[in-house]
């Protein structure tokens, strides 16, 4: 009992603060943030908060894997994988002597790919040859690499939370400093960018190679998934997996990243979210005298396939002696739909939490589930993506219950209103989080970097807010059953299969 009031005493106060943040016009937050682009089209928001002497910074790339060439499939993540390694100043003993090794290993590795991508004729021996003039190339120019360098300087001078990500959309990368420490940030940051060096490449190439076959060649929800976006999606690039197809993973080069790198890595397909104790008036200088020096190129062209319309059920069927496993996704527009929001309610009213309908339905009510959700925004947003639903069957259960299960929760959502109570928590519960989003420095430099380069605008970081508050029953019902039809639909099942090849669990008497 008292869990549960200080639950609700805690939800009272975040809707309290929060009803005054959606209702207030942005005057109060727009003197704490300031934008700029320098004449490079470098674009940095900074947010000043002087509560302590720490700043967080967030870099957003607009290239994710979904800008990967056709046929060299993770490169955008190999980005992610080369972020740190340093510059020709930091992580090299010596680079004049590094870099023409550099240029070596290259030499080499494009003769024995040459060799070994030969479709008839290819000669064993040469290409062990081949093999070992690159490796050993590699081995000579690794002599010259400190590594971690990068690291170590960033946190011997107070740095903290160094990561960085690819998704399907972006790229990411933060870390977090003391505020007396900003000046080494802007150089340390900017070098990187201006000045990268693809050292130790084939090394971190077969670390990815073996996160693909950790996470997706050996884990059968992994190979699911990349069957089934595969499956979803027919042109739009979101259907590659962002890790790679290992054949891709085993072919491109330094050479072909360095080339990814200069076309998407320029300031104007940049933003820099800026969060701390910063007075603007000389961090701006700062910025201007490292990140200015960054070439005047022009933001890349964006080019992808739109989607076709689906027009039939698709599905991928999986049989694996491994837990079943139930998938099915639903195709629905980019994150600019004016709907957006609309999905974001569909999704919170069925998976937020414990009281949300799946969670009630499938898991507590009718126990034929240990876990069960729906989420409006997989695999990425930029382009056209998927409402998709997951629950994973419970032993004596089977995937085609977990069907039944959740196009029973369809159905309600096409055929009945929503709640008023449903919907005023989906309400309280996104500008909760949105409190919450404000509270680290880290969250909110993600969050301004990302609106900022979504939509042109922080501010629509607090206007979001606004299009929640519009949100009403109706609105649910019509996207209901303007998406969740039969012939926008994609299944994905894990078939238990034993070694007999009997299916598992089939029914409760086989179980």
């Amino acid at each position: 009992m008292k869990r549960c009031f200080a639950k609700l005493t805690f939800l009272l106060l975040l809707l309290a603060v929060a009803l005054p943040l959606a209702a207030q016009d942005l005057a109060s937050y727009e003197k704490r943030v300031s934008v700029k682009t320098l004449p490079n089209g470098l674009t940095v928001v900074l947010w000043q908060r002087p509560e302590a002497p720490v700043f967080s910074f967030f870099t957003l790339v607009d290239a994710g894997s979904a800008q990967d060439p056709l046929n060299k499939t993770g490169l955008a993540h190999m980005m992610e994988h080369m972020a740190f390694k340093g510059t020709p100043d930091i992580g090299t003993r010596d680079f004049a002597a590094e870099k023409g090794g550099l240029e070596r290993v290259e030499q080499a590795y494009a003769a024995y790919e040459t060799e070994r991508s030969k479709p008839v004729g290819r000669d064993p021996q040469k290409l062990a040859q081949l093999q070992k003039a690159w490796q050993d190339a590699m081995k000579d120019a690794d002599q010259y690499v400190i590594k971690n360098q990068f690291g170590e300087v960033v946190e011997s001078h107070g740095g903290v939370g160094m990561n960085a990500f690819t998704s399907y959309d972006e790229t990411g990368y933060m870390y977090s400093m003391p505020a007396n420490e900003f000046e080494l940030w802007a150089a340390l940051e900017s070098d990187r960018l201006q000045h990268p060096v693809m050292r130790e490449f084939y090394k971190e190439r077969s670390v990815v190679m073996e996160e693909r076959r950790m996470r997706t060649d050996s884990q059968p929800v992994g190979r699911l998934i990349e069957q089934f976006l595969g499956t979803a999606f027919m042109a739009n690039p979101y259907h590659r997996p962002t890790i790679g197809y290992a054949s891709d993973l085993q072919n491109f080069s330094a050479t072909d990243a360095a080339k990814f790198f200069q076309r998407y890595y320029v300031p104007s397909n940049m933003v820099i979210g800026l969060v701390g104790d910063l007075d603007p008036a000389q961090a701006f200088p700062i910025i201007e005298r490292y990140f200015g020096r960054l070439s005047n190129t022009p933001k890349p062209e964006e080019l992808h396939t739109e989607e076709p319309p689906q027009n039939s059920v698709r599905q991928v069927t999986l049989k694996d002696p491994a837990q079943p496993f139930y998938l099915e996704g639903y195709h629905r527009p980019n994150y600019l739909a004016p709907d957006d929001v609309v999905y974001e309610a569909i999704s919170d009213i069925l998976s937020n939490g414990r009281t949300s309908r799946m969670y009630r339905s499938l898991v507590r009510d009718k126990k034929i589930a240990a876990a069960a959700a729906g989420f409006s925004d997989w695999p990425g947003i930029k382009y056209g993506h998927l409402f998709a639903f997951y629950a994973v069957p419970l032993p004596g259960h089977t995937t085609d219950e977990m069907q039944k299960a959740v196009q029973e929760e369809v159905v309600k959502l096409k055929t009945q209103d929503v709640t008023d109570d449903e919907l005023q928590m989906f309400k309280t519960r996104t500008k909760a989080d949105l409190i919450r989003g404000l509270a680290s420095n880290e969250g909110l430099a993600q969050e301004l970097a990302t609106y900022q380069t979504r939509y042109g605008d922080w501010r629509e970081l607090f206007r979001y807010l606004d299009r929640v508050d519009k949100v009403t029953k109706a609105d649910v019902r019509r996207v209901a059953n303007q998406v969740f039809s039969d012939t926008n639909r994609t299944l994905g099942v894990i078939q238990t299969q034993m070694a007999s090849g009997q299916p598992a669990g089939a029914t409760k008497g086989a179980e």
